[in-house]
């Protein structure tokens, strides 16, 4: 029996991944099919904000596997509130208000979470007219990919062909106070931003947008909703990002570092009034907090208790921007943007992000393009000086 036409794969075509085959990895290496080696630069687009396989991580992992892994929650387990209290713990003191958390997988399902908190909140408690609710975001944005986050994308290509789009959003310009308050209106429930735009290139605010936007959403009860999947969870130097300019959101998503690479974990993290209104029955997951995630977010939040790799990345982050901008001084790349250890690139045609990929690649450095003429940079917050030299060295071969 024929299972796959001829010429074809069995998988399908929704990534174009560049050509090498991982099979191990540790700390901020990679090896591939052949034995050969690569930095990794792009750290699972921070889902690796501690490297392959940290012990800490892997141990907690191990140790939770060989006793329970799920239960769904029409039952509860031993780990789910202590992940609940911890994570609270960690960035419960970042949001505006008593916290609550509301496990989930991926980082997706966080803000489809905090889409739905936010709506049945404007109902419940703000008084907006049944179905009538609306909630401002921004171009250029990147929440994930479900039907109703590429309604209000302004990627052609993360939305084309799969309308009908969800209505309820209003889409107006990153960076401008103005445009979200000429947005508002008596239906508006929530704002919601990514601090810090890291799948379009690490795009960093004016300083006074997210004080503006707090500001604003606190004068006309409107929630403050931080996307914090890529910039949360150590990888701007703060915990969050929102802290960089003194901001508590109302809610929070984070994802991605939350499982440390090892499974998808994500949580809501915000006002207990808000997530309160998610009663039994409104919204739920199968998976969301399961042992096996909530034994691994355990072990996260203790890597992030103390602040070492927030400030690790703050100090890696200042020497590594040195070297970024004597290439922009050189004029081997047009332009740079950095927070932390996180950093966005633009080349210099006629070379595309791709090419210089590519070329990196060649050099066993692995990094990811975007949009064209971008690449983003966001090596593991356990990476050492030498390596980040070492990679840097390879990125300035190849430029040239």
């Amino acid at each position: 029996m024929t299972l796959v036409a001829a010429g074809t794969s069995a998988l399908a075509p929704n990534y174009h991944p560049l050509p090498v085959t991982l099979v191990e990895g540790l700390g901020s290496w990679v090896t591939d099919d052949e034995g050969r080696r690569y930095l990794d630069l792009l750290s699972g687009y921070s889902a690796l904000n501690f490297g392959h396989r940290h012990p800490v991580l892997t141990a907690a992992a191990h140790a939770q596997i060989d006793r329970l892994t799920l239960t769904s929650r029409a039952f509860d387990h031993e780990l789910l509130l202590p992940f609940a209290e911890r994570l609270a713990a960690l960035v419960g003191p970042l949001v505006a208000g008593p916290p609550m958390v509301l496990p989930m997988n991926t980082g997706a399902e966080a803000v489809e979470t905090a889409i739905k908190a936010a709506r049945k909140w404007g109902y419940d408690v703000k008084g907006v007219p049944a179905d009538r609710a609306t909630i401002i975001v921004v171009d250029g944005n990147f929440h994930g990919r479900t039907t109703t986050i590429v309604s209000f994308s302004t990627d052609p290509d993360a939305r084309r062909g799969f309308g009908p789009y969800t209505p309820g959003f209003r889409v107006v310009p990153y960076g401008s106070v103005d445009a979200v308050r000429d947005a508002m209106d008596e239906t508006t429930v929530a704002v919601l931003v990514e601090p810090v735009q890291g799948e379009q290139g690490v795009v960093i605010p004016p300083d006074d947008y997210l004080p503006g936007l707090r500001a604003l959403c606190s004068t006309h009860d409107v929630l403050l909703v931080a996307d914090e999947i890529q910039s949360g969870l150590g990888r701007t130097g703060t915990t969050l990002a929102s802290e960089l300019w003194g901001v508590k959101p109302d809610l929070v998503t984070l994802g991605k570092a939350l499982g440390g690479g090892v499974l998808p974990v994500s949580a809501v993290v915000g006002r207990a009034d808000v997530l309160g209104v998610l009663t039994a029955g409104t919204h739920g997951s199968t998976f969301g907090g399961n042992p096996l995630a909530c034994a691994v977010g355990l072990a996260v939040v203790g890597l992030l208790e103390t602040g070492e790799l927030q400030a690790r990345a703050t100090t890696l982050g200042l020497h590594w921007g040195t070297r970024l901008d004597a290439l922009v001084d050189e004029g081997l790349l047009a332009s740079s943007r950095r927070v932390g250890l996180w950093a966005g690139l633009d080349v210099t045609p006629p070379v595309t992000g791709r090419q210089l990929c590519e070329r990196l690649l060649a050099r066993g450095v692995l990094a990811k393009d975007t949009h064209g003429s971008t690449i983003r940079l966001a090596p593991p917050l356990t990476i050492s000086v030498e390596d980040l030299d070492l990679a840097t060295d390879h990125l300035t071969a190849a430029l040239r």
